[in-house]
C-alpha cells in the first residue's frame, strides 16, 4: 500500500509539474521587439481597425472614444469580464509600460507581471498582427489622455478564477494560424488581414465550443449573444447574401442593404471602421466574401 501511494504522489508531482510547465507564459522574443521604432501616425489607423475604444472607452455611451478609462462590462459563460484602463495614466492605466510589455499584452495576453490576461482580451486574434503595428499602436496610445480611474475587476467562479489555467487553455487553442488560406488576391489578404488580426471579426460572429475558443469549422456562421439577448448574425453561410459593395458601405455608413441602421456594439465598429480609407474598406468586404464561400 505504502509503495502504491507513493506511487500516485510521484505522478501527482509529475502531472502537477508537467502542467505548471504547459500554463507557463510564452513571450514574444525580446531583441525582435524592443528595437521597434513605434510611428504614432500610423498607429491611428491601428488603433480605429482594432477597435481599441470599443471595449476600454467610459462606461457612459457617449464618453469620449479616446478616454479609455475602461469599466464596462461583457458577460461571458465564464463570469463577466471587465475593461481595464488602458490609458497612459501611469497609477491605473499603462502609462509605465514599457513597448515590449504592450506587444506582448496585446499580441500573446501576458500582463508586465508576467500574468496571463483572460481571452476576452482578443489577443488570440492579435496574435497574428504584424508587431511592427503594435509598436505602431504602442506609440499613438501614449500620446492619448490620462485618466485616473481605477480598474475594475472581474467577476469570475472558481476555477475560472485562477489565471494560470489560461496558460493551459492558451496551449491548446492559441495560435497564429489563418482561417482562410489559399490562393488570395492582394486585396483579400489585406482585408484578413484587417479582419482577422485587428478588426477581430470572428470573437463575435463564430460560435464557440465549451472551452470558449472559435469553431473554426463555423467560421463567421453567427453566435450566440454573450449577453444572453439575442443572436450575433451570420457573416457568412446560404442565409448571407450581402456583396462586397453591401459590406464596404455598411462599414462606411452603418447601412444595411435594406437600410436598417447599425445597432447595439456593432455601432461602436462601424464608428472606428468608417474612418480608415476606402480601400481597407473594399479590402474587409473582399475578405469577407471570401470566407463566406
Amino acid at each position: 500500500m505504502r509503495r502504491v501511494l507513493l506511487g500516485f504522489a510521484a505522478l501527482g508531482v509529475i502531472v502537477a509539474g508537467t502542467a505548471w510547465a504547459l500554463s507557463a507564459p510564452r513571450p514574444l522574443d525580446d531583441a525582435t521587439i524592443a528595437t521597434l521604432q513605434g510611428d504614432a501616425d500610423a498607429g491611428q489607423t491601428i488603433f480605429l481597425a482594432a477597435g481599441c475604444s470599443s471595449c476600454h472607452r467610459g462606461e457612459a455611451r457617449d464618453s469620449d472614444p479616446l478616454i479609455l478609462s475602461g469599466g464596462r462590462s461583457f458577460a461571458s459563460d465564464f463570469g463577466t469580464f471587465r475593461a481595464p484602463n488602458i490609458s497612459p495614466d501611469p497609477d491605473h492605466g499603462i502609462g509605465t509600460w514599457s513597448q515590449s510589455e504592450f506587444i506582448n499584452a496585446v499580441m500573446r495576453g501576458i500582463s508586465p507581471q508576467g500574468a496571463h490576461y483572460y481571452p476576452a482580451f482578443p489577443y488570440t486574434s492579435y496574435i497574428r498582427a504584424d508587431p511592427q503595428d503594435i509598436a505602431d499602436l504602442y506609440a499613438y496610445m501614449m500620446t492619448l489622455p490620462s485618466d485616473a480611474t481605477p480598474s475594475q475587476p472581474h467577476d469570475l467562479g472558481f476555477p475560472f478564477n485562477i489565471r494560470r489555467t489560461v496558460g493551459l487553455w492558451k496551449t491548446l487553442f492559441l495560435n497564429d494560424d489563418w482561417a482562410v488560406t489559399g490562393d488570395l488576391t492582394p486585396e483579400e489578404t489585406r482585408g484578413r488581414y484587417l479582419s482577422e488580426a485587428l478588426a477581430h471579426c470572428a470573437e463575435c460572429h463564430t460560435p464557440r465550443n465549451a472551452l470558449g475558443a472559435l469553431d473554426t469549422a463555423q467560421w463567421h456562421m453567427g453566435a450566440p449573444n454573450p449577453s444572453g439577448t439575442g443572436r450575433i448574425p451570420a457573416i457568412a453561410g446560404p442565409g448571407f447574401d450581402w456583396t462586397e459593395f453591401d459590406v464596404s458601405a455598411y462599414l462606411s455608413s452603418g447601412l444595411t442593404p435594406q437600410f436598417d441602421v447599425v445597432g447595439g456594439s456593432m455601432a461602436d465598429v462601424v464608428g472606428n471602421l468608417r474612418q480608415l480609407d476606402k480601400a481597407d474598406l473594399d479590402a474587409i468586404a473582399a475578405y469577407i466574401l471570401r470566407a463566406a464561400r
